[in-house]
């Protein structure tokens, strides 16, 4: 444990995937006793006849702008061309398109290809940053701008960009479904409603589509709710907590930076005081 309060023996839930296992180990380093489920699963989506439509319209010169939203999608994407056309024409039809990359992972991602973004979209990288920088850059009336998506759409992106007269071209990579098996998920959306756990951890928007989805079918959405109203919840960042504001979530804390290790480690830091100030008459 680190040295300080820290968590001190609460209870932490949090619905990370792909880096449940760390999510688990940071909140007991911190002093937290973790209840970690996965709320997402990653899946392909098998039919990448949009993403080969984007390739052959890239190749032609018809994409001017290329916004990639992740480092996986970057990746992957570049995998779908290059099962279908040569690297060299890939690269070809880049150099003639401005890539604009929303953060660190895609620029990874891009390196890793010998590539490197025409623009980058600072912290804390949601769409409202990303139609600041093309702002920036030049107007997108007329322009063919294609995004790569990640999970679910991201339909303010989108709209912006369509009204500042920019042609749109949705390019879908991959999607988010609900875990195979959902048990360990509903038992930690049990325990939080039953009141046994403190804090919450938010690192994903679209966690909170599927933890709703899953309080829909049971009939427990106002039980959630309202237990969420009694415990800390913590949101990685913006993007996460739009969607939190969407469903009438509280939200008591967001980390200096939208990282996960920032997140546990600052959360912990102040979860003292974020608790007093939310429930003064049980402290």
């Amino acid at each position: 444990m680190v040295s300080g309060k820290g968590f001190a023996g609460l209870a932490v839930a949090a619905f990370e995937s792909r880096m449940a296992t760390e999510m688990a180990r940071l909140i007991e380093h911190y002093g937290g006793r973790p209840f970690v489920a996965p709320a997402l699963r990653e899946i392909p989506i098998q039919d990448n006849a949009v993403a080969l439509s984007f390739g052959a319209r890239l190749i032609d010169g018809q994409v001017d702008i290329l916004i990639l939203m992740t480092g996986i999608g970057t990746t992957t994407l570049f995998e779908i061309l290059r099962s279908c056309h040569s690297l060299p024409s890939i690269m070809a039809g880049i150099k003639q398109t401005a890539v604009v990359a929303r953060g660190p992972k895609p620029i990874a991602a891009l390196k890793t290809l010998g590539l490197t973004p025409t623009l980058t979209v600072p912290e804390p990288n949601t769409w409202i940053e990303i139609v600041s920088v093309l702002d920036e850059y030049r107007p997108v009336k007329g322009l063919r701008v294609a995004v790569q998506e990640y999970g679910a759409s991201n339909p303010e992106l989108l709209e912006a960009l369509s009204q500042r007269g920019a042609e749109v071209f949705p390019v879908p990579i991959y999607g988010w479904a609900l875990p195979e098996d959902t048990a360990p998920l509903r038992q930690v959306l049990g325990e939080i409603i039953a009141g046994n756990i403190d804090v919450m951890l938010v690192t994903n928007a679209a966690q909170i589509d599927h933890v709703m989805q899953l309080l829909e079918q049971e009939g427990i959405t106002s039980q959630f709710k309202e237990a969420c109203r009694k415990i800390v919840v913590a949101s990685i960042g913006p993007t996460a907590s739009e969607r939190l504001r969407h469903y009438d979530f509280p939200i008591d804390f967001e980390p200096s930076h939208p990282k996960m290790g920032i997140l546990v480690k600052e959360t912990a830091g102040q979860v003292y005081s974020l608790r007093q100030a939310k429930l003064p008459q049980q402290l």
